[in-house]
Protein backbone atom coordinates (compact mmCIF):
# COMPACT_ATOMS: atom_id res chain seq x y z
CA UNK A 1 0.00 0.00 0.00
CA UNK A 2 0.61 3.45 -0.47
CA UNK A 3 2.89 5.71 1.56
CA UNK A 4 -0.24 7.62 3.13
CA UNK A 5 -1.59 4.25 3.58
CA UNK A 6 1.32 3.25 5.99
CA UNK A 7 1.50 6.71 7.65
CA UNK A 8 -2.28 6.48 8.67
CA UNK A 9 -2.23 3.14 9.86
CA UNK A 10 0.92 4.20 12.38
CA UNK A 11 -0.87 7.04 13.47
CA UNK A 12 -4.04 5.54 14.21
CA UNK A 13 -2.35 2.54 15.64
CA UNK A 14 -0.70 5.08 18.03
CA UNK A 15 -4.17 6.30 18.86
CA UNK A 16 -5.85 2.75 19.55
CA UNK A 17 -3.30 2.03 22.26
CA UNK A 18 -4.26 5.18 24.04
CA UNK A 19 -7.90 3.92 23.87
CA UNK A 20 -6.21 0.68 25.08
CA UNK A 21 -4.88 2.47 27.92
CA UNK A 22 -8.20 3.98 28.87
CA UNK A 23 -10.09 0.92 28.46
CA UNK A 24 -7.72 -0.63 31.25
CA UNK A 25 -7.60 1.87 33.33
CA UNK A 26 -11.43 1.59 33.07
CA UNK A 27 -11.59 -2.03 34.01
CA UNK A 28 -9.45 -1.31 37.19
CA UNK A 29 -12.00 1.21 38.41
CA UNK A 30 -14.92 -1.62 38.06
CA UNK A 31 -12.98 -4.07 39.20
CA UNK A 32 -9.91 -3.05 42.04
CA UNK A 33 -9.67 -0.01 42.44
CA UNK A 34 -9.89 1.73 45.96
CA UNK A 35 -12.86 3.82 46.08
CA UNK A 36 -10.98 6.78 47.19
CA UNK A 37 -9.09 6.55 43.84
CA UNK A 38 -12.51 7.86 42.37
CA UNK A 39 -11.65 11.52 41.70
CA UNK A 40 -8.14 11.66 40.79
CA UNK A 41 -9.28 8.34 37.84
CA UNK A 42 -11.95 10.49 36.88
CA UNK A 43 -8.92 13.16 36.01
CA UNK A 44 -7.01 10.59 34.26
CA UNK A 45 -9.65 9.37 32.43
CA UNK A 46 -10.44 12.98 30.90
CA UNK A 47 -6.94 14.00 30.01
CA UNK A 48 -6.24 10.80 28.29
CA UNK A 49 -10.03 10.63 26.52
CA UNK A 50 -8.96 14.24 25.13
CA UNK A 51 -5.03 13.49 24.23
CA UNK A 52 -6.49 10.25 22.26
CA UNK A 53 -9.51 12.23 20.85
CA UNK A 54 -6.74 14.91 19.62
CA UNK A 55 -4.56 12.04 17.71
CA UNK A 56 -7.51 10.92 15.64
CA UNK A 57 -8.72 14.11 14.69
CA UNK A 58 -5.41 15.86 13.94
CA UNK A 59 -5.69 17.70 10.29
CA UNK A 60 -2.89 14.94 9.36
CA UNK A 61 -5.12 12.14 8.97
CA UNK A 62 -7.73 14.14 7.28
CA UNK A 63 -5.19 14.81 5.01
CA UNK A 64 -4.20 11.42 4.36
CA UNK A 65 -7.24 10.07 4.18
CA UNK A 66 -7.81 12.32 1.21
CA UNK A 67 -4.89 10.88 -0.28
CA UNK A 68 -5.92 7.42 0.35
CA UNK A 69 -9.28 7.84 -0.81
CA UNK A 70 -7.76 9.31 -4.33
CA UNK A 71 -5.36 6.46 -4.70
CA UNK A 72 -6.88 3.76 -6.89
CA UNK A 73 -4.19 1.14 -5.96
CA UNK A 74 -6.00 2.18 -1.99
CA UNK A 75 -9.56 1.81 -3.21
CA UNK A 76 -8.78 -0.99 -5.47
CA UNK A 77 -7.89 -3.52 -2.72
CA UNK A 78 -11.41 -4.52 -0.67
CA UNK A 79 -9.58 -4.61 3.05
CA UNK A 80 -8.00 -1.43 2.17
CA UNK A 81 -11.05 0.54 0.86
CA UNK A 82 -12.92 -1.00 4.12
CA UNK A 83 -10.37 0.75 6.39
CA UNK A 84 -10.58 3.95 4.17
CA UNK A 85 -14.57 3.97 4.20
CA UNK A 86 -14.79 3.17 8.04
CA UNK A 87 -11.97 5.84 9.15
CA UNK A 88 -13.69 8.40 7.28
CA UNK A 89 -17.11 8.09 8.99
CA UNK A 90 -15.20 8.12 12.33
CA UNK A 91 -12.90 10.69 11.66
CA UNK A 92 -15.69 13.30 10.38
CA UNK A 93 -17.80 12.05 13.27
CA UNK A 94 -15.16 12.46 15.65
CA UNK A 95 -14.34 16.40 14.08
CA UNK A 96 -17.49 17.69 15.41
CA UNK A 97 -16.72 16.69 19.04
CA UNK A 98 -14.69 19.11 20.76
CA UNK A 99 -11.87 17.74 22.95
CA UNK A 100 -13.43 20.17 25.71
CA UNK A 101 -16.39 18.23 25.47
CA UNK A 102 -15.03 14.56 25.03
CA UNK A 103 -12.84 15.52 28.43
CA UNK A 104 -16.03 16.29 30.04
CA UNK A 105 -17.93 13.20 29.44
CA UNK A 106 -15.02 11.15 30.55
CA UNK A 107 -14.45 12.86 33.48
CA UNK A 108 -17.99 12.78 34.38
CA UNK A 109 -18.57 9.22 33.47
CA UNK A 110 -16.13 8.45 35.60
CA UNK A 111 -17.19 10.26 38.61
CA UNK A 112 -21.07 9.31 37.45
CA UNK A 113 -19.91 5.64 38.14
CA UNK A 114 -19.18 5.80 41.75
CA UNK A 115 -22.12 8.03 42.56
CA UNK A 116 -24.58 5.68 40.78
CA UNK A 117 -22.70 2.82 42.61
CA UNK A 118 -23.47 4.57 46.14
CA UNK A 119 -26.79 5.62 45.11
CA UNK A 120 -27.61 2.09 43.98
CA UNK A 121 -26.49 0.24 47.14
CA UNK A 122 -28.20 2.45 49.48
CA UNK A 123 -31.06 2.72 47.11
CA UNK A 124 -31.10 6.27 47.05
CA UNK A 125 -32.22 7.82 43.29
CA UNK A 126 -31.69 11.45 44.95
CA UNK A 127 -27.85 10.38 45.01
CA UNK A 128 -27.55 9.99 41.57
CA UNK A 129 -30.34 12.02 40.35
CA UNK A 130 -28.20 15.11 39.58
CA UNK A 131 -25.61 13.12 37.68
CA UNK A 132 -27.97 11.79 35.30
CA UNK A 133 -28.88 15.22 34.72
CA UNK A 134 -25.75 16.07 33.87
CA UNK A 135 -25.37 13.00 32.03
CA UNK A 136 -28.29 13.80 29.73
CA UNK A 137 -27.05 17.70 29.35
CA UNK A 138 -23.75 16.19 27.89
CA UNK A 139 -25.70 14.05 25.63
CA UNK A 140 -27.62 16.78 24.23
CA UNK A 141 -24.52 18.72 23.36
CA UNK A 142 -22.65 16.30 21.69
CA UNK A 143 -25.61 15.17 19.80
CA UNK A 144 -25.99 18.85 18.78
CA UNK A 145 -22.48 19.03 17.85
CA UNK A 146 -23.18 15.10 15.26
CA UNK A 147 -26.36 17.36 14.20
CA UNK A 148 -30.33 15.39 13.57
CA UNK A 149 -30.01 13.47 10.79
CA UNK A 150 -33.07 14.53 8.22
CA UNK A 151 -36.27 13.27 9.54
CA UNK A 152 -35.14 12.12 12.81
CA UNK A 153 -34.04 13.12 16.32
CA UNK A 154 -31.33 13.95 18.75
CA UNK A 155 -31.36 10.15 19.64
CA UNK A 156 -30.20 9.13 16.25
CA UNK A 157 -27.63 11.21 16.40
CA UNK A 158 -26.15 9.23 19.66
CA UNK A 159 -27.34 5.74 18.32
CA UNK A 160 -24.77 6.19 15.68
CA UNK A 161 -22.53 5.50 17.84
CA UNK A 162 -23.49 2.37 19.05
CA UNK A 163 -25.42 0.91 16.00
CA UNK A 164 -24.06 2.36 13.24
CA UNK A 165 -27.02 3.05 10.45
CA UNK A 166 -29.67 2.26 13.12
CA UNK A 167 -32.58 4.82 13.54
CA UNK A 168 -34.95 4.97 16.47
CA UNK A 169 -37.75 4.74 13.71
CA UNK A 170 -36.52 1.89 12.20
CA UNK A 171 -36.02 0.55 16.20
CA UNK A 172 -39.86 0.55 16.14
CA UNK A 173 -39.98 -0.64 13.25
CA UNK A 174 -38.83 -4.57 14.87
CA UNK A 175 -40.09 -3.76 18.29
CA UNK A 176 -43.45 -2.96 17.32
CA UNK A 177 -44.02 -6.77 15.64
CA UNK A 178 -41.60 -8.25 18.53
CA UNK A 179 -43.86 -6.85 20.96
CA UNK A 180 -47.06 -7.97 19.67
CA UNK A 181 -45.97 -11.23 19.05
CA UNK A 182 -44.04 -11.87 22.69
CA UNK A 183 -46.96 -10.44 24.67
CA UNK A 184 -49.68 -13.02 23.72
CA UNK A 185 -46.72 -15.57 24.46
CA UNK A 186 -46.18 -14.25 27.71
CA UNK A 187 -49.60 -14.16 28.42
CA UNK A 188 -50.40 -18.02 27.09
CA UNK A 189 -47.30 -18.81 28.95
CA UNK A 190 -48.75 -17.30 32.61
CA UNK A 191 -52.00 -19.44 32.21
CA UNK A 192 -50.54 -22.57 31.35
CA UNK A 193 -51.44 -25.30 33.47
CA UNK A 194 -47.69 -26.62 33.69
CA UNK A 195 -45.32 -25.17 36.09
CA UNK A 196 -41.64 -26.25 35.54
CA UNK A 197 -39.64 -26.02 38.99
CA UNK A 198 -37.20 -22.95 39.56
CA UNK A 199 -35.78 -25.38 42.44
CA UNK A 200 -32.15 -26.39 40.81
CA UNK A 201 -31.52 -22.68 40.35
CA UNK A 202 -31.97 -22.07 43.93
CA UNK A 203 -29.50 -24.40 44.95
CA UNK A 204 -27.02 -23.37 47.90
CA UNK A 205 -23.43 -23.72 46.33
CA UNK A 206 -20.22 -22.34 48.03
CA UNK A 207 -19.22 -19.18 45.89
CA UNK A 208 -15.64 -21.04 45.26
CA UNK A 209 -17.04 -24.11 43.87
CA UNK A 210 -18.98 -21.41 41.45
CA UNK A 211 -15.96 -19.89 40.64
CA UNK A 212 -14.46 -22.89 39.52
CA UNK A 213 -16.97 -24.17 37.41
CA UNK A 214 -18.21 -20.56 35.82
CA UNK A 215 -13.84 -21.17 34.70
CA UNK A 216 -14.26 -24.37 33.75
CA UNK A 217 -17.07 -23.33 31.27
CA UNK A 218 -15.61 -20.81 30.25
CA UNK A 219 -12.15 -22.45 29.09
CA UNK A 220 -14.63 -25.14 27.23
CA UNK A 221 -16.58 -22.50 25.25
CA UNK A 222 -12.92 -21.62 23.98
CA UNK A 223 -12.33 -18.59 25.94
CA UNK A 224 -8.36 -18.53 26.18
CA UNK A 225 -7.02 -17.93 29.52
CA UNK A 226 -3.59 -17.27 28.13
CA UNK A 227 -5.24 -13.69 26.32
CA UNK A 228 -7.34 -13.09 29.09
CA UNK A 229 -8.08 -12.42 32.97
CA UNK A 230 -11.72 -13.41 34.42
CA UNK A 231 -12.57 -11.55 37.34
CA UNK A 232 -15.84 -9.81 39.85
CA UNK A 233 -17.74 -6.77 39.33
CA UNK A 234 -20.85 -5.23 40.40
CA UNK A 235 -22.34 -5.19 36.84
CA UNK A 236 -20.45 -7.89 34.58
CA UNK A 237 -18.96 -6.50 31.72
CA UNK A 238 -16.25 -7.39 29.24
CA UNK A 239 -13.31 -4.94 27.62
CA UNK A 240 -11.64 -6.13 24.85
CA UNK A 241 -8.25 -4.04 26.18
CA UNK A 242 -6.24 -4.86 23.33
CA UNK A 243 -4.62 -7.91 21.17
CA UNK A 244 -3.50 -11.02 23.39
CA UNK A 245 -5.40 -9.36 26.63
CA UNK A 246 -9.38 -9.44 26.63
CA UNK A 247 -11.08 -9.15 30.22
CA UNK A 248 -14.60 -10.27 31.29
CA UNK A 249 -16.10 -10.19 34.98
CA UNK A 250 -19.45 -11.82 36.45
CA UNK A 251 -20.82 -11.78 39.86
CA UNK A 252 -22.23 -14.51 42.11
CA UNK A 253 -24.70 -15.28 44.75
CA UNK A 254 -24.25 -18.38 47.16
CA UNK A 255 -28.29 -19.15 46.27
CA UNK A 256 -28.81 -18.53 42.85
CA UNK A 257 -25.82 -20.05 41.02
CA UNK A 258 -27.32 -19.72 37.11
CA UNK A 259 -27.00 -16.06 37.82
CA UNK A 260 -23.15 -16.22 37.57
CA UNK A 261 -23.33 -18.87 35.17
CA UNK A 262 -25.53 -16.89 32.54
CA UNK A 263 -23.66 -13.42 33.12
CA UNK A 264 -20.36 -15.72 32.57
CA UNK A 265 -21.63 -17.27 29.40
CA UNK A 266 -22.94 -13.74 28.22
CA UNK A 267 -19.41 -12.09 28.78
CA UNK A 268 -17.80 -14.88 27.46
CA UNK A 269 -19.93 -14.24 24.07
CA UNK A 270 -18.06 -10.76 23.93
CA UNK A 271 -14.70 -12.32 24.99
CA UNK A 272 -14.38 -14.53 22.05
CA UNK A 273 -15.63 -12.30 19.61
CA UNK A 274 -12.82 -9.89 21.22
CA UNK A 275 -10.60 -12.60 20.75
CA UNK A 276 -11.76 -13.42 17.30
CA UNK A 277 -10.77 -10.20 16.29
CA UNK A 278 -7.92 -9.95 14.08
CA UNK A 279 -6.19 -7.23 16.50
CA UNK A 280 -2.66 -8.63 16.58
CA UNK A 281 -2.39 -7.94 12.22
CA UNK A 282 -4.28 -5.03 12.06
CA UNK A 283 -4.14 -3.05 15.25
CA UNK A 284 -5.41 0.50 14.60
CA UNK A 285 -7.50 -0.40 11.96
CA UNK A 286 -11.50 -1.00 11.41
CA UNK A 287 -11.32 -4.43 10.23
CA UNK A 288 -9.80 -5.31 13.57
CA UNK A 289 -13.21 -3.65 15.38
CA UNK A 290 -16.66 -5.33 16.25
CA UNK A 291 -19.32 -4.09 13.64
CA UNK A 292 -21.62 -2.01 15.70
CA UNK A 293 -23.07 -2.95 19.64
CA UNK A 294 -26.14 -4.96 18.26
CA UNK A 295 -23.49 -7.57 16.36
CA UNK A 296 -21.62 -7.80 19.57
CA UNK A 297 -24.57 -8.57 21.72
CA UNK A 298 -25.76 -11.37 18.74
CA UNK A 299 -22.60 -13.36 20.21
CA UNK A 300 -23.10 -12.88 24.18
CA UNK A 301 -26.98 -13.52 23.56
CA UNK A 302 -26.14 -16.63 21.53
CA UNK A 303 -24.06 -18.18 24.07
CA UNK A 304 -26.31 -17.25 26.74
CA UNK A 305 -29.27 -18.30 25.80
CA UNK A 306 -29.12 -20.47 22.06
CA UNK A 307 -26.48 -22.44 23.95
CA UNK A 308 -26.57 -22.19 27.17
CA UNK A 309 -30.36 -22.61 28.13
CA UNK A 310 -30.56 -25.21 25.49
CA UNK A 311 -30.88 -28.90 26.37
CA UNK A 312 -27.98 -30.20 24.29
CA UNK A 313 -25.90 -28.03 26.45
CA UNK A 314 -27.24 -29.25 30.10
CA UNK A 315 -26.69 -33.01 29.00
CA UNK A 316 -23.25 -32.16 28.89
CA UNK A 317 -22.88 -29.40 31.65
CA UNK A 318 -25.22 -31.13 34.28
CA UNK A 319 -22.71 -34.27 35.28
CA UNK A 320 -19.91 -31.72 35.45
CA UNK A 321 -21.48 -29.19 37.34
CA UNK A 322 -22.36 -32.45 39.63
CA UNK A 323 -19.09 -33.12 39.87
CA UNK A 324 -17.89 -30.11 40.21
CA UNK A 325 -20.67 -28.54 42.63
CA UNK A 326 -20.83 -31.03 45.31
CA UNK A 327 -24.64 -32.49 46.39
CA UNK A 328 -26.54 -29.42 45.93
CA UNK A 329 -27.36 -30.49 42.16
CA UNK A 330 -27.60 -34.76 43.21
CA UNK A 331 -31.39 -34.49 42.72
CA UNK A 332 -31.42 -32.69 39.54
CA UNK A 333 -31.71 -34.19 35.79
CA UNK A 334 -31.24 -32.74 32.51
CA UNK A 335 -34.63 -32.12 32.02
CA UNK A 336 -35.04 -30.44 35.35
CA UNK A 337 -32.16 -28.20 34.61
CA UNK A 338 -33.35 -27.56 30.61
CA UNK A 339 -36.60 -26.24 32.02
CA UNK A 340 -35.32 -24.15 34.74
CA UNK A 341 -33.02 -22.38 32.21
CA UNK A 342 -36.22 -21.70 30.44
CA UNK A 343 -38.70 -21.04 33.17
CA UNK A 344 -40.71 -18.16 32.19
CA UNK A 345 -41.35 -15.55 34.55
CA UNK A 346 -41.53 -11.62 34.76
CA UNK A 347 -38.69 -10.06 37.09
CA UNK A 348 -37.57 -6.85 38.09
CA UNK A 349 -33.93 -7.19 37.25
CA UNK A 350 -32.82 -6.74 33.38
CA UNK A 351 -30.39 -9.23 33.35
CA UNK A 352 -31.97 -11.80 35.42
CA UNK A 353 -34.86 -12.01 33.14
CA UNK A 354 -35.76 -14.88 31.11
CA UNK A 355 -35.29 -14.98 27.14
CA UNK A 356 -39.13 -13.67 26.56
CA UNK A 357 -39.74 -10.78 28.85
CA UNK A 358 -35.97 -9.42 28.82
CA UNK A 359 -37.31 -7.66 25.47
CA UNK A 360 -39.84 -5.96 27.03
CA UNK A 361 -37.02 -4.44 29.41
CA UNK A 362 -35.44 -3.26 26.63
CA UNK A 363 -38.05 -1.52 25.19
CA UNK A 364 -39.01 0.10 27.94
CA UNK A 365 -35.55 1.44 28.72
CA UNK A 366 -35.80 2.49 24.93
CA UNK A 367 -38.91 4.79 25.31
CA UNK A 368 -37.83 6.35 28.79
CA UNK A 369 -34.69 7.32 27.55
CA UNK A 370 -35.66 8.85 24.34
CA UNK A 371 -38.14 10.71 26.86
CA UNK A 372 -35.46 11.59 29.08
CA UNK A 373 -33.54 13.02 26.38
CA UNK A 374 -36.33 14.62 24.78
CA UNK A 375 -37.06 16.50 28.04
CA UNK A 376 -40.36 15.06 27.91
CA UNK A 377 -39.51 12.95 31.14
CA UNK A 378 -37.93 14.95 33.84
CA UNK A 379 -35.16 13.01 35.75
CA UNK A 380 -36.95 13.76 38.97
CA UNK A 381 -39.88 11.92 37.39
CA UNK A 382 -37.85 8.87 36.10
CA UNK A 383 -38.21 6.33 39.23
CA UNK A 384 -42.40 6.70 39.18
CA UNK A 385 -42.35 6.55 34.91
CA UNK A 386 -39.82 3.13 35.59
CA UNK A 387 -42.37 1.60 38.41
CA UNK A 388 -45.38 2.42 35.90
CA UNK A 389 -43.94 0.70 33.09
CA UNK A 390 -42.94 -1.72 34.80
CA UNK A 391 -46.35 -2.84 36.32
CA UNK A 392 -47.76 -2.28 33.49
CA UNK A 393 -45.29 -4.29 30.88
CA UNK A 394 -44.66 -6.84 33.39
CA UNK A 395 -47.44 -6.80 35.99
CA UNK A 396 -44.33 -6.39 39.04
CA UNK A 397 -44.65 -3.88 42.00
CA UNK A 398 -41.05 -2.03 42.12
CA UNK A 399 -39.99 -2.38 46.30
CA UNK A 400 -37.02 0.20 45.90
CA UNK A 401 -35.08 2.48 43.52
CA UNK A 402 -32.31 -0.22 43.39
CA UNK A 403 -34.13 -2.78 42.06
CA UNK A 404 -35.83 -0.18 39.43
CA UNK A 405 -34.37 2.33 37.52
CA UNK A 406 -30.70 2.48 39.13
CA UNK A 407 -30.22 -1.01 37.99
CA UNK A 408 -28.43 -0.83 34.92
CA UNK A 409 -24.87 1.18 34.61
CA UNK A 410 -25.31 2.23 31.00
CA UNK A 411 -27.04 5.91 32.28
CA UNK A 412 -23.99 6.83 34.58
CA UNK A 413 -21.27 5.83 31.77
CA UNK A 414 -23.08 7.93 29.74
CA UNK A 415 -24.24 5.58 27.25
CA UNK A 416 -27.60 7.14 26.16
CA UNK A 417 -28.36 4.92 22.77
CA UNK A 418 -26.90 1.60 23.87
CA UNK A 419 -29.73 0.05 25.49
CA UNK A 420 -31.47 -0.80 22.53
CA UNK A 421 -29.09 -3.46 21.20
CA UNK A 422 -29.66 -5.88 23.47
CA UNK A 423 -32.44 -6.72 22.20
CA UNK A 424 -31.09 -5.51 18.34
CA UNK A 425 -28.47 -8.36 19.40
CA UNK A 426 -31.44 -11.66 20.50
CA UNK A 427 -32.61 -10.60 17.13
CA UNK A 428 -29.25 -11.02 15.45
CA UNK A 429 -28.34 -13.57 17.03
CA UNK A 430 -31.60 -16.21 16.14
CA UNK A 431 -30.97 -15.24 12.80
CA UNK A 432 -27.19 -16.49 12.88
CA UNK A 433 -27.99 -19.32 15.22
CA UNK A 434 -30.40 -20.72 12.19
CA UNK A 435 -27.71 -20.40 9.89
CA UNK A 436 -25.03 -21.73 12.16
CA UNK A 437 -27.59 -24.65 12.74
CA UNK A 438 -28.19 -25.68 8.56
CA UNK A 439 -24.23 -25.25 8.23
CA UNK A 440 -23.26 -27.33 10.99
CA UNK A 441 -26.04 -30.26 11.18
CA UNK A 442 -24.34 -31.91 13.98
CA UNK A 443 -24.23 -28.78 16.00
CA UNK A 444 -26.52 -30.29 18.81
CA UNK A 445 -24.43 -33.55 19.01
CA UNK A 446 -20.91 -31.99 19.43
CA UNK A 447 -22.52 -29.97 22.10
CA UNK A 448 -24.27 -33.16 24.16
CA UNK A 449 -20.38 -33.82 24.74
CA UNK A 450 -18.97 -30.52 25.50
CA UNK A 451 -17.52 -29.69 22.21
CA UNK A 452 -18.23 -25.91 21.07
CA UNK A 453 -15.17 -25.63 18.77
CA UNK A 454 -17.69 -26.16 15.27
CA UNK A 455 -19.41 -23.26 16.26
CA UNK A 456 -16.95 -20.94 17.85
CA UNK A 457 -15.07 -21.76 14.15
CA UNK A 458 -17.93 -20.50 12.33
CA UNK A 459 -18.94 -17.19 14.27
CA UNK A 460 -14.96 -16.78 14.13
CA UNK A 461 -14.89 -17.11 9.85
CA UNK A 462 -18.15 -15.47 9.04
CA UNK A 463 -18.10 -12.65 11.81
CA UNK A 464 -14.99 -12.06 14.08
CA UNK A 465 -12.54 -12.17 11.28
CA UNK A 466 -14.20 -9.47 9.19
CA UNK A 467 -14.42 -6.66 11.99
CA UNK A 468 -16.09 -3.78 10.08
CA UNK A 469 -15.90 -4.82 6.34
CA UNK A 470 -19.42 -5.12 6.46
CA UNK A 471 -22.40 -3.18 7.96
CA UNK A 472 -24.82 -5.31 10.39
CA UNK A 473 -27.36 -5.44 7.72
CA UNK A 474 -25.19 -6.71 5.42
CA UNK A 475 -23.68 -9.54 7.44
CA UNK A 476 -27.48 -10.34 8.49
CA UNK A 477 -28.59 -10.58 4.85
CA UNK A 478 -25.54 -12.67 3.87
CA UNK A 479 -26.09 -15.08 6.58
CA UNK A 480 -29.38 -15.58 7.29
CA UNK A 481 -30.47 -14.56 3.84
CA UNK A 482 -33.04 -12.38 4.86
CA UNK A 483 -32.74 -8.67 6.57
CA UNK A 484 -33.20 -8.07 10.17
CA UNK A 485 -36.73 -8.94 11.71
CA UNK A 486 -38.79 -10.73 14.79
CA UNK A 487 -39.50 -13.60 12.52
CA UNK A 488 -36.06 -15.79 13.42
CA UNK A 489 -36.09 -15.31 17.58
CA UNK A 490 -40.07 -16.03 17.66
CA UNK A 491 -39.57 -19.42 16.03
CA UNK A 492 -36.49 -19.87 18.61
CA UNK A 493 -39.01 -19.11 21.14
CA UNK A 494 -42.10 -20.81 20.09
CA UNK A 495 -40.43 -23.56 19.63
CA UNK A 496 -38.68 -24.24 22.62
CA UNK A 497 -41.16 -22.47 25.44
CA UNK A 498 -44.39 -24.07 24.37
CA UNK A 499 -42.71 -27.53 24.66
CA UNK A 500 -41.84 -26.56 28.19
CA UNK A 501 -44.62 -25.34 29.25
CA UNK A 502 -47.03 -27.94 27.42
CA UNK A 503 -48.50 -25.82 24.96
Amino acid sequence: MSDAYSELFERLGEAATLYSVGGLLGWDQETMMPERGAAFRARELALLGRIAHERVTHPRVGELLSQCEADAQVMSDRDAAANVRELRRDYDRARKIPADLVAEMNETSSLALQAWKEAREQSDFSKFEPWLEKQLGLARRKAECYGVPDGGEQYDALLEDYEPGMTSAEIERLFGPLRESLTPLIAEIAAADYRPSDAPHRAKISIDKQKEFNLFVLKRLGFDMGAGRFDVSVHPFSSGVAPGDTRITTRYREDHFADALGSTMHEAGHGLYEQGLPKAERWGQPLCEPVGLGIHESQSRMWENQVGRSRAFWTWALPEAQRMLGDALSDCTVDSMYEAANIVEPHLIRVESDEATYNLHIMLRFDLERALLRGDLPVADLPGAWNERIKRDLGLDVPSHALGCLQDIHWAMGSIGYLPTYTLGNLFSAQFFEAVQRALPNLDADMTRGEFGGLLQWLRENIHARGRRDSADALCSELSGEPLSHHALMRHLDGKLRPVYRL
